[in-house]
């Protein structure tokens, strides 16, 4: 598949727009101090929120507003947060407090990663998760509003996306995806892939999301309005900026950031910040 649009005029038009954020950087884990930061290296660190406002979500690999279940044993490597819901909907985690009631520690969450959620009393914790979570709500707002870089990027595949390759671009659907197969984005670390989905997002069970040519993570954003379904055993890629659930089944995993406007259910998941 060509090149869908000169990726380096594209990219300087998105420089005005956006700001870097999210890709991996080091993080304040202090105990008293909750870091919502981020610090990016190199160019193909990009992130599409507002300035100053998807940085804020960029502390977290899981944001969730009502609830974070994980049937053990999940793993995560960065921090989980939840607002506005309380510590009651962290469920499944094995939990371990700390005297100033600023967060959680847990063997399901890689060191120095935590558990934050509302009802915290110590530190910052309260304070820094409200922006956090408007800011998820802005960078979906900001990728939905996003148009779709050609008719060739429109509906591709009538919403099943079969033994594909993609390149970089603003891709759209007005209906629901499925992913049956394995699929792979191609691109360099500093091409960025934007999916517009309005219904649901399921993909099937062992499968892959391939990123080739250099393609990273942090730069593939998964804007959908719907459910969002991981299969068992299959290996997703991205930001997912969901606007209702988002569910990862058994032994699935993800290279990416889970950030839902509702909950977010795994069963024995990696998930790994990039």
């Amino acid at each position: 598949m060509n090149k869908i649009f000169n990726i380096n005029m594209w990219f300087m038009a998105l420089l005005l727009t956006v700001f870097m954020a999210g890709c991996g950087g080091s993080h304040n884990n202090n105990a008293d101090v909750m870091d919502t930061g981020a610090v990016c290296e190199g160019a193909g660190c990009v992130s599409i929120g507002s300035v100053g406002d998807l940085k804020a979500a960029s502390g977290y690999a899981i944001l969730a507003k009502t609830g974070v279940s994980t049937v053990p044993t999940s793993m995560v490597t960065g921090n989980v947060g939840l607002s506005p819901a309380a510590r009651v909907y962290l469920t499944g985690w094995s939990l371990i407090g700390e005297p100033t009631d600023t967060y959680y520690t847990s063997a399901q969450v890689a060191a120095p990663g935590k558990l934050y959620a509302s009802d915290m009393v110590g530190g910052t914790t309260a304070v820094d998760l409200t922006p956090a979570v408007l800011s998820m709500q802005t960078a979906y707002t900001d990728a939905a509003g996003r148009t779709a870089t050609s008719a060739a990027t429109t509906n591709v595949g009538t919403g099943t996306l079969t033994n594909l390759t993609l390149a970089a671009a603003v891709y759209e659907w007005g209906t629901n995806v499925y992913i049956p197969t394995d699929l792979t984005l191609n691109g360099s670390a500093t091409d960025v892939w934007i999916f517009k989905i309005a219904g649901t997002l399921d993909m099937a069970a062992a499968k892959s999301v391939i990123l080739s040519g250099g393609a990273l993570p942090q730069n593939i954003f998964w804007q959908v309005a719907d459910v969002v379904t991981i299969g068992a055993n299959t290996h997703f890629a991205g930001i997912i900026l969901g606007q209702t659930q988002i569910v990862f089944g058994n032994l699935s995993s993800i290279n990416g950031r889970l950030l839902a406007q509702s909950a977010v259910v795994l069963d024995a998941t990696t998930v790994t910040q990039p």
